[in-house]
Parts: structure tokens; C-alpha cells; sequence
């Protein structure tokens, strides 16, 4: 069962197309990194981005993948666009090529959700610090010329990395970001644990007693709520805190305030009025680092591995599979559950009197291993007589509170 790895051939300036990346996959008896190109078809992303965009269709759970050549009558594929002079391919990728870890970030680009100074932008930051932030509107949406989510940039080759916010220690977890992770192709290569402090900003001279109201993402007021109830504040969304601070610098009203962070405030000149307004101190939101290729997992630091399952019917069943990882001795970080977005009810007729309905879960785990390691293989190969559907979302370095 060892570490399967795939070549694939790639062009050394990036393409301007969208190729449809396949997951890290699971097969009968070993899992795989499977990095063949499943499809190549080019777009222009020049005057018109509508006209770029070719949106590949995601797997779904229980779906079947179709052949992507035409069958000859031997029922072989045939491969669509075969290049004649085999000297202009390009080279196959390298594990070099394929490290995700430059040293200080230079020359990627990676996009966040918000405008300069938002949490997202800090996160990049920590973790490739040479890097060119690329703010988006959305982490997805529908898009044109002027609004690209964080996602979409990645697979059209406009920047090389995401982040995406998948939890905070006072929050909890975002839901819709988990299912983001499953609606796109792409990998997690990385975690970034950012440690948050929330401040109260203001136009330069206000007092803290003037600020009736406060601007921030909705996250941000949550984490804030006890304290912004406290002083009697109003509070009210913005699509993002570093935007929120923009909005308070070019109101010039003085009863206006928001919640941001301090780099937030020096970008947009406003006065910090109080600091650590959130309501637990030790207030943590984990980001995820996507890209388009997975990394190759090694064992010479901690690694985590996440993924995503459906499980067939039975009592059991969800103890059965969480059992495959502790008979290995590989501790559970997270588990959690959402129900199905295509087919939401499970209908069980088990008696005469008529059927009933249950939600139909996909179930994300983080569990503490590198998929380079036997016990991890074995532990996914265990796991998949339960499920129904399983996909390997990423394997990645474990990162730590400085």
C-alpha cells in the first residue's frame, strides 16, 4: 500500500485555462495521489473574463465520472488532442514543483475575502510572508468582471493560493466554508492558526462614550457580543471588518464605530479605543491554505489529513467508522457534520404503516496523521467498506500558536 504518485505534465508559464484537478483519491486496496490531468480545455482571459470561465462540475457523492475521450471499437479511450511532436510537451511535474512552502512566500500570490487590513489578508501573512496579497469579494458568488470569489480566482490561475476561515474558538465552525470545500477541486496545503484581537476604532479624537454604533463582519459582533451589549453599542454587518473600518474613515461621523484590527486602523487612519473587545481572550480562527495541486505528505513533522464521507444505512454506522481511525491509535481533531445538499432526507420504510425521513449527512474529519503513513492508509481503507463516498480533501503540515 504504498504512496502512489501520478505524473503530470504542466506548462511552465500557467496556462490561461482552467484544468479540472482531481482529489486525492481512494482505491480498492490503496490511496492514491492521482495528479493525471482529467481534462484540459482553454480560455481566453483576456478582454472578457465572462467568456474565461469554464466551470468544471464537481463530483458528487454516489456520482459516476464519464470517460473523458471517445471510444474506438475496441473500447479504448482516445485521447483528445494528442500533441505530434513529442519534444514541445512540457516536463512532467516534480515534487519540488509541486511544495507549497516557499520560504518566505515569494512571488505567490494569495487571495482573501475582504479588502487591506481584513483578518484573511493577516492570515496570508503568517503564512507566506513575502507574499502579494490579492483581496476578492467573496469566498463564492456569481461573478463578473469586478467580483471574483477567493475559490474561483484559484482554479481560473489568477492567484496561486487561498485562505479561507473554517473555524474560530469563540465563533465555532463556518458552515458554509465546509461546503465550499467539497462545491470546488482543490486541495488544502496548509493551516494558519491566526490569533485575533478585536478593537474598537474610531475617527481620530472620539471618545469611546460617543460610539453608539459599530460596523464589523458579522463574526466579528458575535465574537464581540457580550461587551458591545455591555457599552450599549448598536451593532450593525458589514461585509467584512477591514471594510467596515473604511466605511467609519470616509463617514466622518463621530457616533460611528468599528470592529477591525489594529493594522486596520493604521491603513485607514482611525484611533484604537479599546482593544481586545472580544469576548474570550484567547480567541483563535483557523484558516485553510487551498491551491489547485495537493502537496506530497511527509512524516518529517506533524501532519494533519482531512476528509469527507457519506455512510451507508445501518445502526452503527458512524461508530463503526469513527472506530477504524482509534484501533490505529490516531486521535480525531475535529468531526463535523452537514446534511446533504443534492439529496438532504434519507426516506427509511421499514414498517407497514409508512415511511419515515432522516437528514442524510456528509460527515468532514480531521484526523492527526500524514497519508505517507501505513496506519493512515490502512485506516482509510477500513473506513471505506462504511462509506458510500469518501474523498481526501488534503494532507497538510499542523501549524502552532507563536
Amino acid at each position: 500500500m504504498a504512496l502512489k504518485c501520478v505524473p503530470i505534465f504542466f506548462c511552465s508559464q500557467k496556462p490561461q485555462s482552467l484544468l479540472e484537478i482531481p482529489a486525492l483519491g481512494y482505491i480498492r486496496g490503496r490511496i492514491v495521489l492521482d495528479l493525471r490531468p482529467i481534462r484540459l480545455e482553454c480560455c481566453a482571459l483576456g478582454a472578457s473574463a465572462q467568456s474565461a470561465i469554464c466551470l468544471v462540475e464537481d463530483e458528487k457523492p454516489g456520482a459516476k465520472t464519464s470517460p473523458t475521450g471517445k471510444i474506438d471499437n475496441d473500447g479504448n479511450t482516445i485521447s483528445r488532442g494528442f500533441h505530434k511532436d513529442l519534444n514541445l510537451l512540457p516536463k512532467p511535474l516534480s515534487k519540488a514543483d509541486l511544495s507549497p512552502f516557499p520560504d518566505d512566500g515569494s512571488n505567490v500570490r494569495v487571495a482573501f475575502q475582504g479588502i487591506s487590513g481584513a483578518y484573511g489578508e493577516d492570515a496570508a501573512l503568517k503564512a507566506y510572508p513575502n507574499c502579494e496579497t490579492v483581496p476578492c469579494d467573496q469566498f463564492e458568488a456569481a461573478f463578473n468582471v469586478r467580483m471574483i470569489s477567493t475559490l474561483v480566482a484559484v482554479e481560473l490561475w489568477l492567484v496561486d493560493k487561498a485562505v479561507l476561515p473554517i473555524e474560530n474558538s469563540v465563533g465555532g465552525s463556518l458552515h458554509r466554508n465546509y461546503d465550499l470545500l467539497l462545491r470546488h477541486r482543490l486541495h488544502i496545503v496548509r493551516e494558519v492558526l491566526l490569533v485575533v484581537n478585536h478593537c474598537l476604532l474610531a475617527l481620530p479624537g472620539v471618545e469611546k462614550q460617543e460610539v453608539k454604533r459599530v460596523l464589523s463582519h458579522p463574526q466579528a459582533l458575535a465574537q464581540c457580543e457580550m461587551a458591545l451589549t455591555k457599552m450599549g453599542i448598536v451593532r450593525v454587518s458589514a461585509d467584512d471588518s477591514a471594510g467596515a473600518a473604511k466605511i467609519v474613515a470616509s463617514s466622518g461621523r463621530r457616533d460611528m464605530g468599528a470592529i477591525a484590527s489594529a493594522r486596520a486602523a493604521a491603513l485607514y487612519g482611525l484611533d484604537i479605543l479599546a482593544e481586545k473587545v472580544q469576548d474570550e481572550d484567547d480567541n483563535v480562527t483557523r484558516y485553510l491554505v487551498l491551491t489547485r495541486e495537493p502537496i506530497i505528505p511527509g512524516t518529517d513533522r506533524l501532519y494533519k489529513t482531512s476528509i469527507v464521507f457519506t455512510l451507508e444505512e445501518g445502526p452503527g454506522m458512524l461508530f463503526k467508522a469513527l472506530a477504524v481511525f482509534s484501533l490505529r491509535g490516531i486521535n480525531l481533531s475535529k468531526i463535523e457534520s452537514r446534511p446533504q445538499k443534492g439529496r438532504p432526507l434519507r426516506v427509511v420504510d421499514d414498517s407497514n404503516k409508512g415511511s419515515a425521513k432522516y437528514f442524510d449527512y456528509l460527515f468532514y474529519i480531521d484526523f492527526e496523521a500524514s497519508m505517507a503513513e501505513q496506519r493512515a492508509q490502512n485506516a482509510l481503507e477500513h473506513l471505506q467498506e462504511y462509506a458510500r463516498f469518501l474523498r481526501v480533501l488534503g494532507c497538510y503540515p499542523m501549524d502552532e500558536i507563536l
